[in-house]
């Protein structure tokens, strides 16, 4: 879908690009723009976007540090989403594509390791709580899904991996900490063949009307 939207575009904005790989691989038209909030990515970023001719700029608040009416494509892959600077940032017409993390995510995670789930106000838990928020901001919401994606882990080093790549799903994990209820997890594995969680996400195409 990113795709096909990038072909059509003539100056996209990829909001919380990470490294850039993903955007990089959809051969952005040249003026784009990526903007990113994690310092150490924002110079990858830029190594693998400048020479598409793709500016990175750091985003170091919840505003987007672009112009208004600036852009006709805004992307936004598991980054922040403030509905009311993407709509001011999309000229009349401009379209939105992005995939949101729920709220609600891998929660068998917390539970298992008896680790609070900790939420931090800026994802939604529901489909029609985030359709609200978008037709707060002035979008013509068209296409707004929901999909509870399971994910099977096969052994304990994948859970550990997990939790390490992604920290904020379990604060204060700690692998000798937990090592008694790592070893329940590593022990359902072997009887069932597997641990499961369920990961919850967004998809929503949108635009801003005319």
């Amino acid at each position: 879908m990113a795709a096909a939207l990038v072909a059509g575009a003539r100056r996209v904005l990829d909001v919380d690009t990470g490294g850039g790989e993903v955007f990089s691989s959809l051969n952005p038209p040249r003026g784009s723009v990526a903007v990113e909030p994690y310092h150490p990515n924002v110079a990858l970023a830029a190594r693998r976007l400048k020479p598409l001719g793709v500016r990175v700029v750091e985003r170091s608040t919840t505003t987007l540090p672009v112009d208004d009416a600036a852009f006709d494509l805004l992307l936004n892959r598991h980054g922040y989403l403030n509905a009311a600077e993407a709509h001011r940032v999309l000229v009349p017409g401009g379209k939105l594509l992005t995939q949101q993390v729920g709220a609600r995510n891998d929660l068998e995670l917390n539970e298992a390791l008896g680790i609070p789930v900790v939420l931090d106000g800026t994802a939604s838990s529901s489909v029609e709580g985030l359709r609200d928020e978008l037709m707060r901001a002035g979008f013509a919401t068209r296409n707004v899904r929901e999909a509870i994606i399971v994910t099977r882990f096969f052994d304990i080093g994948a859970v550990v991996f997990q939790l390490r790549a992604v920290p904020w799903q379990a604060p204060g994990f700690d692998v000798a900490r937990h090592r008694d209820q790592l070893r329940r997890i590593h022990d359902q594995i072997a009887r069932t063949g597997g641990f499961e969680v369920r990961s919850q996400r967004f998809l929503i195409q949108t635009e801003k009307p005319i």
